[in-house]
């Protein structure tokens, strides 16, 4: 699988799969899903939490760290799936939405090169 090759359609399907074979669907309810996203993206940040700006760009350089960074990101990826799919969101069209309320919120001439 790639990402310009593979549908958020069959990402989904992927995990369900995953989840069903295992007959986790019971403790698989928005609350544990969001709360799972949450403690995934915490043990994403421990990998960054003490590196100054500096060092960042030897994250990508370290093999150990970039495959830990990857099953994090993929783990946070995989609940965020299974909640939208818990609550009926389509992820592509909620994206799509919110993208465009950033975009009358934060207007790229008034916000080009600066968050505030």
């Amino acid at each position: 699988m790639r990402d310009s090759t593979t549908t958020v359609a069959e990402l989904i399907k992927l995990v369900d799969d995953f989840v069903a074979e295992r007959k986790w669907e019971p403790f698989h309810d928005a609350k544990n899903l969001s709360a799972s996203i949450a403690i995934e993206a915490a043990e994403l940040m421990e990998h960054f939490q003490w590196l100054r700006s500096d060092e960042l760009d030897s994250v990508p350089r370290d093999a150990k760290t970039m495959s830990e960074v990857r099953d994090e990101l993929a783990d946070i990826t995989a609940y965020l799936l299974s909640f939208a799919n818990k609550m009926g969101i389509d992820v592509s069209s909620a994206l799509e939405e919110k993208m465009r309320k950033n975009a009358v919120k934060y207007p790229a001439d008034r916000f080009r090169g600066r968050f505030k």
